[in-house]
Formats: structure tokens, C-alpha cells, sequence
């Protein structure tokens, strides 16, 4: 299991990524953006739990103005935790 704390600086998010296990995030601080490929994007604030599924396509990150952290958690199967994919265009994540 890996347990890591991420900040994001405004405007700062990962790329579009897959977890074999699925993922959790807890929210610490600041204010930020999640979005599960084909669903809209949802903010997400200090205090908020977020779970993606096993192979649910997603990114987050910070707002354009805010930063966020949160910590994430997420299992590896076969020594793998993350698919990382394509980058999050500035037309998707400007559709927040």
C-alpha cells in the first residue's frame, strides 16, 4: 500500500491516470478539481474523501486560483500502482 501527501500549486493537476486497485484521496487543505473520464468535473475541498474505483479513468488537482493538498492512498497489484495516460488538456480542466 503507498500512502503519499501531495500539494498542487493553482492550476497544477495529474495527467489522466488508472489505478489496478483504485484510489483514495483525503482532502487536508485548500480547494481542488476531480473528474472521472466522461462524468463533469466536481470540486473537491479540505475535509472531502474521494474514491476512484479499480480502472476508473481520472485526474485531479488544484483549482486555477487555489492550491490542495491531499494525501492518497492506493494499493499495487502485481507491483504496479498507476497507469499514467494522456495529459489533461486546458479545455478540459478550464470546463470546471
Amino acid at each position: 500500500m503507498r500512502c503519499v501527501s501531495v500539494t498542487f500549486e493553482p492550476g497544477a493537476r495529474t495527467a489522466w491516470h488508472t489505478h489496478p486497485l483504485g484510489q483514495t484521496l483525503f482532502v487536508t487543505s485548500g480547494s481542488g478539481l476531480a473528474q472521472t473520464w466522461g462524468e463533469p468535473v466536481r470540486a473537491i475541498k479540505a475535509g472531502d474523501t474521494v474514491w476512484f474505483p479499480p480502472g476508473e479513468k481520472h485526474w485531479h488537482g488544484a483549482t486555477a486560483t487555489t492550491g490542495m493538498t491531499h494525501i492518497a492512498i492506493q494499493e499495487a497489484l502485481d507491483g504496479k500502482a498507476v497507469d499514467w495516460m494522456e495529459l489533461v488538456s486546458e479545455e478540459q480542466y478550464q470546463s470546471a
